[in-house]
């Protein structure tokens, strides 16, 4: 019979053959002879990595292994005994041919890229002693490397090694450091063995997905110097006996499930430096003996149950650099020494009830970076001593009890990202200084009793990007140097004292989210060029004496929060603004109308126009005048009318003419179809106002009901910018085909006019959808219909990244964007700023504000997982009924963050929406659970759409999971 090799298999044959040549010549010849066959087996090492640095340029079979760059020889032997090549940006795979050097005491590879698996042959070098291949991407199962008896340094970290943990690692009796940190082992108990390594200083075995409690043998490494356990799922006590580990110098238990107390007894531990044991359940008094730590450099406790005061001592070390407490229910007076000996960095005890004057001395050594002690309880004035404390980074006091004055010099910190001092009693001026904060990107003075005028030199932070400053005195003009503020996407001035106008340099500021102005005493006009501002989601200037017309432009933006009422606007209020924001938004500006022809449900609390254009009037006594003069011209020109009618109907006959001409002879019109479709051009532009369903950022959208082919609805895409956004929209659903993607029927384009057809979706958007009803009190979409439409959803977002090549990611995952049929049945829609991965780099700004993602936040690389947080917003409006921005939510926060705090407060019943039965709680808390996975703030922790689709399907009931495989099935 003959055999047939593959090319991988001949591969692993010739490997084989080598080692054992190279053995056999070990065994047979001197040293000057094997110095050929250490050559060829790092040759072939080499041949394996791609090296862009050229750090292997002198890897040559002309040269002696001992001149290598990383290669490490015996000054005796001369035989090759080490390989450093640690940080070199090497790829590729480990070939085993170097593991025939049969005198390697060390490999030290780690914080590459390096790929595969390790080859089983490792256990051939018995003298290796130092194994590195940490920060790597090596996968797969361990081979057993208990045979390497001699390994004192074994660092596996952070690569993607699966399957059990090795428990083989307590048979290697001579360690010293053992790290298999970050890893995607299976969930199991961490091995009783590992207190047999008794010389061990350092083990790191974070992330590595351990369960119960840990094994008291552990304790019982007397050597042992750092102790990382962190990002686990350990249960227990916080363990007394750790404080039988004498040489314990630092210990990291963050992230794990651990209850109790802590000690008195850990005073014992001398020398530790270092202590984290943040996020988890520990609770009670932190003993005052830890005071009597005085090598403490690191304290971190946040996010646990402890309660008390913080111990006396701790004002006393003079090594500490960081303390973190935050999210615990400390109380009582800090103590006010803390920093005064020590070169303090990081302080943060926020989210706790501490009270009476702040600490003054933490920046006393000029080290201080991060200061951050929002949500307490203390009082006074805060002290000028942080005037000079030009190194803080991040400086927030907010939502306390201080009053008086700010030190002039704390408005101007050079190296300050966030200043934070709202939600306080401070008072006085925001001074002229604050033009020197260069580095400011975020500034929050909100809930104070600040006045004055809101200086010019807010115009030089050119990196701020937030500035809240609502419910204060401000007084006089809005600065129109705000407009030099280029990166500003939320500014909020509302509940001030604010007169002038509304600065038309504010349209400079094209990164703009947010505008709120309400409250003030604003006059003039809207200026017509904040309709340029294309990422505007949220504009409001109610309750101000804002005049004239509302601009028609502003449909043209991607608004979701509207509000101009209470001011004397006049004129007709654009369609598409009304069916954003409803007629509320409105209210109280009695020269406002609508046009008469839109529904009676928009007609509440507003005028009809007396008649349609760009601008209606309302009739009225204040048009009595209007009315008379335009009937004395209508009598004048009936004469007129007569005489010209039939030269009129001519001239109208001779243009119909020209019109089917041009469509049918002279070929300007192109007509695109995607699907089969019997279209007429002429049909497809007689569009009418009256059937405006919407306005976006690209376009108007109308429903049309075709003669005897069905309604479709129609985008009418702006010239110029709209256009050329919607190519990528016309190019991708041109091509795909999916249930849950809306089908593109056709493309008709001439002389800058472009008209894109689709389906038509009766029940219009999910965001709409989600908030009418039936009757009152009473919503359209059940459980039922929301589970329906999730995993509808997903099934065309998965589509889109795993089932199309290349994959294509949407960028724009809301819930005006997922449009539902007749059935509810959902389906992705505007793909105006989607982007196929293989064509173009993904690293410029989009999205919608509430549901981008957190990386967007400091990285404009989008990737798939994008689209996941973007579709877990949706979910939990789906769930919530809530929007993915309220004011309830607190201020910067947003739906995931309210989820999340009631989560922790086990308010389960708080975050499910009422108006859904009860008796669908079991199964929407199983969809809660995804849409918290989806939502997760690392990318790399969140699932992908395959497996949210699969999780979803799981989460129904029995009879929705039947139904949804069968719908499925159709896809």
């Amino acid at each position: 019979m003959d055999l047939i090799l593959s090319r991988l298999e001949m591969e692993k044959l010739c490997i084989f053959c080598h080692l054992l040549v190279a053995l056999l010549l070990f065994s047979f010849f001197p040293i000057s002879k094997s110095r050929a066959v250490e050559t060829q087996a790092l040759l072939q090492f080499k041949s394996y990595f791609e090296d862009p640095l050229n750090y292997l340029e002198n890897w040559k079979a002309s040269q002696s292994p001992c001149t290598f760059s990383g290669v490490i020889c015996d000054s005796n032997s001369v035989e090759v005994i080490g390989i450093s090549l640690a940080n070199k940006s090497l790829s590729g795979e480990i070939s085993p041919s170097v593991f025939s050097l049969r005198s390697l005491k060390s490999l030290d590879m780690g914080s590459n890229s390096i790929a595969g698996t390790i080859p089983s042959e490792l256990v051939l070098c018995t003298s290796l002693q130092l194994l590195n291949l940490s920060y790597n991407r090596l996968a797969g199962q361990l081979p057993d490397l208990s045979p390497l008896k001699d390994l004192q340094i074994l660092d596996l970290s952070s690569n993607y090694f699966s399957g059990r943990f090795p428990e083989w690692v307590g048979n290697l009796s001579n360690l010293v450091q053992l790290g298999l940190a970050l890893n995607n082992f299976d969930e199991g108990k961490i091995p009783w063995n590992i207190g047999s390594l008794k010389n061990l200083t350092y083990l790191f075995l974070a992330r590595c997905n351990f369960t119960g409690e840990i094994p008291p043998l552990v304790f019982e490494l007397r050597a042992l110097e750092t102790l990382d356990l962190s990002m686990n799922k350990l249960t227990g006590e916080f363990p007394k006996e750790i404080v039988n580990m004498p040489s314990l110098y630092k210990i990291e238990l963050y992230q794990n499930k651990l209850t109790g107390e802590i000690s008195p007894e850990i005073a014992k531990l001398t020398n530790l430096q270092e202590i984290d044991i943040s996020q988890n359940n520990i609770f009670g008094k932190l003993p005052s003996e830890m005071g009597n730590l005085k090598n403490l450099t690191v304290i971190h406790l946040f996010q646990n149950n402890l309660w008390g005061e913080i111990p006396e001592g701790f004002g006393d070390l003079q090594h500490l650099k960081a303390f973190s407490v935050y999210l615990n229910n400390f109380s009582g007076e800090f103590p006010q020494n803390l920093g005064r000996f020590s070169p303090l960095n990081s302080f943060d005890i926020s989210e706790n009830n501490f009270s009476g004057a702040f600490p003054r001395f933490l920046c006393e050594n000029d080290n201080l970076q991060y200061l951050l002690a929002l949500d307490n309880n203390f009082s006074g004035e805060f002290p000028n001593s942080y005037s000079t404390c030009k190194t803080l980074i991040r400086f927030r006091v907010s939502k306390n009890s201080f009053n008086g004055t700010i030190a002039n010099g704390l408005w101007g910190l050079p190296n300050a990202v966030i200043i934070d001092f709202a939600d306080n009693n401070f008072s006085g001026l925001i001074p002229s200084v604050i033009g020197s904060s260069s580095s400011l990107t975020q500034l929050y003075v909100q809930n104070n009793r600040f006045s004055g005028q809101i200086p010019i030199e807010i115009g030089k932070l050119s990196h701020l990007q937030k500035l809240y400053a609502f419910n204060n005195l401000f007084s006089g003009y809005i600065p129109s140097q705000i407009g030099q503020l280029k990166h500003l996407t939320s500014l909020h001035l509302e509940k001030n004292g604010l007169t002038g106008l509304i600065p038309y340099e504010l349209s400079n500021c094209t990164e703009l989210v947010e505008i709120d102005l309400a409250q003030n005493s604003i006059g003039g006009i809207i200026p017509e060029p904040l309709s340029s501002l294309t990422s505007l989601n949220s504009l409001n200037l109610s309750q101000n004496l804002i005049t004239g017309f509302i601009p028609e432009g502003l449909q043209a933006l991607k608004l979701s929060s509207i509000d101009f009422s209470k001011n004397q606007l006049s004129g007709e209020v654009p369609p598409g603004l009304l069916m954003i924001a409803g007629n509320k938004a409105f209210y109280d500006n009695p020269g406002l109308c609508i046009d008469g022809s839109l529904k009676s449900q928009w007609r509440d609390g507003l005028g009809i126009c007396s008649f349609s254009g760009k601008h209606g009037y309302v009739l009225g006594k204040k048009t009595f005048l209007v009315a008379v003069i335009l009937s004395l011209l209508c009598i004048l020109l009936t004469g007129l009318v007569v005489v010209t009618y039939r030269s009129f109907k001519r001239e109208e006959s001779r243009r119909r003419k020209n019109l089917e001409k041009v469509i049918e002879n002279d070929g300007k019109w192109k007509l695109e179809s995607f699907h089969p479709t019997d279209l007429e051009v002429e049909e497809i532009c007689n569009l009418e106002e009256v059937n405006l369903l919407g306005s976006g950022g690209t376009g108007k959208v109308y429903k049309l009901d075709l003669k005897n082919k069905g309604t479709v609805a129609v985008k009418q895409l702006w010239k110029d910018d709209g256009a050329k956004v919607s190519i990528a929209e016309i190019d991708i659903l041109g091509k795909i085909r999916h249930r849950n993607i809306l089908k593109l029927y056709a493309c008709l384009s001439r002389d800058g006019l472009n008209f894109l057809v689709f389906e038509y979706m009766q029940n219009g958007n999910l965001y709409c959808a989600l908030r009418r009803e039936i009757k009152v009190g009473q919503p359209e979409l059940n459980w039922h219909k929301r589970y329906k439409i999730a995993v509808g959803a997903a099934k065309g977002i998965m589509y889109l990244h795993h089932d199309c090549s290349p994959a294509i990611i949407h960028r724009d995952i809301k819930s005006t964007n997922i449009l539902l049929d007749e059935e509810y049945e959902a389906k992705i829609a505007d793909f105006g700023i989607a982007k196929i991965i293989e064509d173009e780099d993904l690293n410029c700004f989009a999205g919608t504000h509430g549901y981008m993602a957190p990386e967007l936040a400091y990285s404009l690389k989008v990737t798939e997982k994008s689209d996941v947080y973007s579709f877990g917003v949706v979910l939990l409006e789906l769930l919530t009924g809530r929007s993915p921005i309220e004011p309830q939510y607190g201020e910067g926060k947003d739906i995931v963050y309210w989820v999340s705090s009631l989560l922790n407060s086990s308010k389960l019943s708080e975050i499910l929406d009422p108006k859904i039965s009860k008796f669908a709680e079991e199964d929407m808390i199983k969809v809660l659970k995804v849409a918290v996975l989806c939502t997760t703030t690392l990318p790399s922790l969140r699932p992908t759409m395959r497996e949210v689709v699969n999780m979803l399907v799981d989460a129904g009931s029995t009879n929705t999971r039947e139904k949804v495989k069968n719908y499925g099935n159709k896809t």
